[in-house]
């Protein structure tokens, strides 16, 4: 004797319907964007990482039907679509705040602070991984390294870094941000909402006055490493601990013993700018 799929307990469920169109002036909007990126590449599917942020500077994530707009534009199927949106996290796949708050967890950042700011932060904002406030502000989430290892631990918002960031700093960080306080990151423009980083990210023009000059470059420790790798150097510079006995001058050089250290790491640098107790960016430059 057989038994049926609902005596069994089992709910086949009904299959999806279609996704529905953005309404006929955002679609003429986004086709007009869409074109323009599409032109910058001989093969028009190699424009699929741009138009998913293109969709995303929308509606704040990439919904199913940014993903069927892409496939329309493109040629391809929707499931090819899918494959890439859910590949990359930079792509968001539910609703989510205006500044998307990163705190890197990965080992280096782990190790000098950044278990102990995620965990500080869930509790100050009172959500979880990947969650958002109520106010719609911020989305916490930890992420994987952000090749900044020499200012750990790192914060990002909306993909610009925050420095040396300790629990303090990044509770006032994110207050800040809640209450529409302005923040500057400690390397690069001014923040701007997660919708207008997708839109830079699509590849079009930032064009706040001056947010292209306030770029930046490199920081100071980055560029130890560099001139490093180019045969320069430069006296070696013992770092003790903040608040220790040690009260030698950071100025005086010496040869360090197997006791001592020459990573910075060693002493968890000042905060940044988040911070109003410290100036923006680590006080002294490393390596000088």
């Amino acid at each position: 004797m057989t038994t049926s799929s609902s005596e069994r307990g089992v709910s086949l469920g009904m299959p999806e319907l279609p996704a529905p169109a953005y309404p006929d002036d955002v679609r003429a909007r986004l086709e007009a964007d869409a074109r323009e990126v599409i032109a910058r590449y001989p093969d028009s599917r190699s424009a699929l990482l741009p138009l998913l942020h293109l969709v995303q500077s929308e509606e704040g994530h990439v919904t199913r039907t940014g993903m069927r707009f892409c496939a329309d534009m493109l040629g391809l199927t929707t499931a090819e679509v899918t494959a890439v949106a859910t590949f990359y996290t930079m792509y968001r796949r539910k609703p989510s705040g205006d500044y998307q708050v990163g705190v890197c967890t990965n080992t280096l950042c782990a190790v000098m602070g950044g278990d102990a700011i995620f965990e500080t932060l869930q509790e100050h904002l009172g959500v979880g991984n990947g969650e958002t406030t109520d106010d719609g502000k911020v989305t916490l989430e930890h992420i994987e390294c952000n090749a900044a290892c020499d200012f750990a631990p790192v914060v990002m918002v909306n993909w610009e870094f925050f420095d040396n960031q300790t629990p303090a700093s990044a509770k006032h960080l994110v207050d800040d941000l809640r209450a529409g306080r302005p923040v500057q990151p400690t390397r690069g423009a001014r923040l701007c909402t997660f919708k207008e980083t997708a839109r830079i990210l699509a590849g079009f023009p930032d064009e706040r006055p001056g947010a292209v000059e306030e770029g930046g470059s490199a920081g100071p420790a980055s560029l130890v490493g560099l001139r490093l790798a180019k045969g320069e150097t430069a006296p070696a510079r013992v770092v003790h601990p903040r608040g220790g006995p040690h009260e030698e001058s950071q100025d005086r050089v010496h040869e360090p013993s197997p006791a001592e250290h020459l990573s910075s790491h060693d002493a968890p640098q000042d905060t940044s700018a988040s911070d109003p107790a410290h100036p923006a960016g680590p006080t002294a430059e490393e390596g000088e």
